[in-house]
């Protein structure tokens, strides 16, 4: 029976990694169906899902891995637990847009707030880069949130307002459209 699986790798950013990695995942059968790859200072970090031909290639795959281990990466294998394309049939998707001085706590300030309304955040991307004349550290996040049907957004976008006028933020809330409608 094919397997599915969640693949991470952490270490040292050098030519020719993602080459490595999804070789030894082709040499077991495997097929790369979604991924996230980035620089994070100056370490690489990879996220895949895997579909492998069957559960014994995943522990094939871990060994042949070793390689890499040993140069330095850290690995993780992990069972995908489900196959559902859509996790929240019929939640509301919204983006979120954070931008302003950076400072401690900005992205656990909204993800504390989103989880506490039920909100589900389903990715999110954030960066600090240098303001152009003073230098000052800038903060901008992007969250792509999906929201329990019945939420009304007039019900948590005011929290979300609050937090932004606390932090000196500005938060942007903008509905995606759904494919389809």
């Amino acid at each position: 029976m094919p397997a599915r699986v969640v693949l991470t790798l952490t270490g040292p950013d050098q030519i020719g990694i993602v080459d490595k990695l999804t070789g030894h995942v082709l040499e077991h059968g495997g097929n790369v169906e979604m991924s996230r790859m980035a620089r994070l200072g100056g370490e690489f970090a990879v996220l895949m899902l895997v579909a492998l031909p069957d559960e014994r290639s995943s522990d094939a795959l871990m060994q042949s891995l070793a390689s890499l281990t040993a140069s330095g990466y850290t690995l993780t294998l992990s069972p995908s637990r489900t196959l559902a394309a859509e996790p929240h049939p019929g939640w509301v998707p919204y983006r979120i847009d954070v931008h302003g001085a950076d400072h401690e706590g900005i992205i656990h300030e909204v993800a504390h707030y989103l989880s506490a309304q039920g909100i589900s955040i389903d990715e999110m991307e954030s960066e600090c880069s240098p303001a152009p004349t003073s230098g000052t550290p800038l903060f901008a996040m992007t969250a792509n949130i999906v929201v329990p049907p019945g939420l009304d957004p007039d019900a948590w976008r005011p929290g979300l307002a609050e937090i932004a006028r606390r932090l000196n933020l500005e938060i942007e809330v903008i509905p995606i459209g759904r494919s389809g409608a």
